[in-house]
């Protein structure tokens, strides 16, 4: 029998607890990547990415502000329909199939209805929704529910609004143009206060539709031929998909116009009023937070706008010759020189 030598069982020893400690290690790395795994964000856009990028880096602030930085602590799979809506229900499906933590829908209506169908287990924010109540996404606004829950947009008092201000920046305009989806939720509402403001202004509307981007050209020459001098265009996120386009044909005619996102004003468009979108998707940072962290959407209240932004192109009044007034500058919370 061979008899190991004093040094060389403690030198066995020695080696024999560094394995086991490598192997302790390993297995404690291993674990812990499992248990620290970086959730993931499904991001389902209607539109092109270009018109959403003030969009996007608002939430990502959000994000930034809550401790999540893309790449590192969190991934987000983004999937753009490219303003083709048929395309929508499959990359909302393929979303589903990656089993991510939280869908964020963007684009309204179509995107949100797309990630519905795709899955009713999965939690998903819609950034912005007009009417999710009247859409029946969520049960109510206080309550809503399901797996759906975000940021509304409920509010026709903003139409009024707008024929407001458009009248006081052109104080003798007494025939207006509204551009609107008739599909569009809330449209009825948003119609009708629309014409109850028209009443008490003296003006006098016409009501153009367009349900998709082949009736811009044909709806813009139905204003011209009527003669409007001036043009509202009612929310929508197909409107603001083609934003650039309505922008360039309101500029060709002339047309002094009132858009309901500040996007378009970036864009070239003569003025906007209404709630500070990319704030709502900085907010919509915060429901995937909370749901990250155990919340279910259906006790997640749905949040209002609580900002509201007006906003003037001087650039785009000279080019119409238009002048604006003071105490209409005086209010607007942006202005482009």
């Amino acid at each position: 029998m061979r008899h190991q030598a004093p040094g060389n069982r403690r030198e066995a020893k020695v080696i024999g607890f560094t394995f086991c400690t490598l192997l302790f290690a390993l297995s404690f790395h291993a674990d812990a990547q499992q248990s620290g795994k970086v959730p993931r964000i499904g991001f389902l856009f209607a539109g092109p990415r270009s018109s959403y990028s003030t969009r996007i880096e608002a939430f990502l602030q959000g994000l930034r502000e809550l401790g999540y930085i893309e790449g590192k602590n969190i991934a987000i799979e983004y999937r753009y329909a490219e303003g083709q809506f048929e395309r929508l229900p499959d990359l909302a499906a393929e979303l589903a199939r990656l089993k991510v933590d939280v869908i964020v829908t963007a684009g309204g209506t179509p995107s949100l209805l797309a990630a519905e169908n795709a899955t009713r287990i999965i939690p998903i924010v819609f950034a912005v929704n007009t009417d999710p109540v009247g859409s029946r996404f969520v049960a109510s606004l206080g309550r809503p529910g399901g797996n759906i829950t975000g940021l509304s947009l409920v509010a026709p008092e903003l139409s009024g609004k707008r024929l407001e201000l458009l009248k006081e920046t052109v104080p003798k305009v007494s025939h207006v143009a509204v551009l609107l989806n008739p599909v569009a939720p809330a449209m009825g509402a948003m119609s009708a206060e629309t014409q109850r403001v028209a009443g008490s202004l003296g003006v006098q509307l016409q009501l153009v539709e367009a349900r998709s981007p082949n009736a811009f050209d044909p709806a813009f020459s139905a204003v011209m031929r009527e003669r409007a001098s001036a043009l509202v265009v009612t929310s929508d996120p197909m409107f603001f998909d083609n934003l650039t386009r309505i922008v360039s044909l309101a500029a060709k005619n002339r047309l002094p116009a009132m858009y309901f996102d500040g996007s378009f004003v970036d864009a070239g468009g003569l003025m906007s009023y209404g709630p500070n979108i990319p704030d709502l998707y900085r907010r919509a940072a915060t429901y995937v937070d909370k749901i990250l962290k155990g919340a279910k959407p259906a006790d997640l209240p749905v949040e209002q706008p609580t900002k509201f932004e007006f906003a003037i192109n001087l650039k785009t009044a000279k080019q119409i010759g238009l002048t604006i007034p003071q105490p209409v500058l005086y209010r607007a919370d942006k202005v482009i020189k």
